[in-house]
């Protein structure tokens, strides 16, 4: 489940976007000011942060580039008043990945939400793609049919997997076999059972989603 951090000094605004983000399927926490989501990024792993540009204390601005520094994954968005808007785009110079300004529609915070995430998706997919040895293992139409395959059959024996691509050639299905084993894309369990490995299941989750898009 996605985990989001709301970062403002406005307790009921904090409360209505927890509301609103755990109706919408997303895992929620909050804090007041800088200080107190410093410490509870600390404490937990999350995906993206609303952060306030304006708070009493450590502000927007200024607890910015240390999340970006210390955890340059999470992904942030702005919140701020139509007459900071000027902070905001400084922000997003300095790390923000997008800005939202007050008051909003709650449609529109939710619309931003989901494609500042979709856009980290990518940022992993390209991680693990862009290698030219990733590159020459993927080029293979067959070694991707069958990580496909694995995927969802969640687990094949070898005569199995054959059938299923429609190859006699069984020394040419080994050899494919192989060369997703020592990518480590595929393994096998303690019965000889081809399984997607998890670097495999992501490099699925992203060729899906390229596919998708």
């Amino acid at each position: 489940m996605v985990k989001v951090l709301v970062v403002d000094d406005d307790q009921d605004l904090r409360d209505n976007l927890m509301e609103v983000l755990t109706e919408d399927g997303f895992s929620p926490d909050s804090a007041e000011n800088g200080e107190i989501a410093l410490e509870k990024l600390q404490e937990n792993t999350f995906d993206l942060v609303l952060l306030d540009s304006v708070m009493p204390g450590m502000d927007g601005l200024e607890t910015l580039p240390l999340i970006k520094r210390t955890y340059p994954k999470t992904r942030i968005i702005m919140l701020t008043a139509f007459s900071t808007v000027n902070s905001a785009v400084e922000a997003m110079r300095s790390g923000a990945d997008d800005y939202i300004t007050k008051p909003f529609k709650i449609d529109e915070l939710l619309v931003a939400i989901r494609r500042c995430l979709e856009e980290a998706k990518f940022g992993v997919c390209e991680e693990l793609l862009n290698s030219d040895d990733m590159f020459k293992c993927l080029a293979n139409a067959t070694r991707r049919k069958v990580l496909l395959l694995l995927y969802r059959e969640s687990k094949l024996r070898f005569m199995d997997l054959t059938r299923k691509l429609d190859i006699d050639d069984h020394t040419k299905v080994n050899f494919h076999l192989k060369s997703l084993k020592e990518a480590h894309l595929i393994e096998q369990d303690r019965r000889k059972n081809y399984q997607l490995s998890p670097k495999g299941k992501k490099i699925v989750t992203c060729m899906s989603s390229i596919a998708s898009s």
